[in-house]
């Protein structure tokens, strides 16, 4: 039987000229893709005439090709032996569920290589200016989810992620944001820590929020942003473009708030 091979890709972050160059290589030579939701039409084009497309992109609550069928199909379409790009937005092992896709496929015995991407937290701070470490504000920096697998309450070490000498980054939060906030400050992240959050970051939808932390929640409502949304938590996010321009009128809320 002549198997082929999965490539997992890493998208990037949203706008397509962040895509590798060894990602558009495999992409303008793949069989088949196995897009994302989050894959952008702008990468989409390069894939070549004849390959075959398949969506299994997912929303939050709504996941019409659930995770364990898309595995499977990794598989059935390699045995074809036909080579696959999996293709992932951001990086196909920062919380894009890459590594279960991995793990499927060497249990079947499918050759399989991973492609990294920019993952959204660098394109989205690289957007706003903001440096993720930075000497004397952040010695690291952290990314976690702020969803749960099956919509189970959100569970964090927030003594552990209220540290102001760490950049915190919150992928998928915006549903438990008020929450996020609330339990940093509630376990000693200062209230007016810089904070940001940027929906469809890196793109020309891209829109951002710059806040006080005890703040952000609220801001966020007011601009009904939807997801995808990434926050930015730390003194960094202060480099944020357009922070100063916003800081005075927040400053201003924020002793109202005290």
């Amino acid at each position: 039987m002549n198997v082929g091979k999965v490539l997992l890709v890493g998208a990037g972050p949203g706008d397509p000229e962040l895509l590798t160059l060894k990602a558009a290589r495999v992409i303008r030579s793949a069989d088949v893709i196995v897009y994302d939701r989050l894959v952008p039409a702008g990468i989409l084009d390069l894939i070549p005439e004849g390959a075959a497309r398949i969506n299994v992109g997912k929303h939050a609550g709504n996941h019409p090709v659930p995770q364990h069928e898309i595995n499977q199909l990794l598989v059935r379409l390699a045995r074809s032996g036909r080579t696959v790009v999996r293709l992932k937005g951001g990086d196909p092992f920062i919380f894009a569920r890459g590594c279960e896709e991995a793990s499927e496929l060497e249990r079947a015995g499918i050759p399989y290589e991973v492609i990294p991407g920019i993952t959204a937290a660098q394109g989205c701070a690289a957007a706003l200016r903001i440096p993720l470490t930075h000497r004397g504000l952040a010695t690291g920096v952290r990314f976690v989810t702020g969803h749960c697998r099956g919509d189970e309450p959100l569970s964090l070490d927030w003594a552990s992620l209220a540290d102001a000498d760490t950049t915190l980054v919150v992928y998928m939060g915006l549903a438990n944001i008020e929450r996020i906030a609330r339990e940093l400050i509630a376990h000693g992240l200062p209230a007016d820590t810089p904070s940001c959050a940027i929906h469809e970051g890196t793109t020309s939808r891209e829109r951002r929020i710059c806040a006080p932390l005890a703040l952000l929640p609220a801001a966020v409502r007011a601009a009904a942003f939807d997801s995808p949304v990434l926050f930015i938590i730390g003194r960094v996010a202060a480099f944020a473009a357009g922070w100063n321009e916003h800081d005075s009128a927040l400053q201003q809320d924020m002793a109202v708030v005290a």
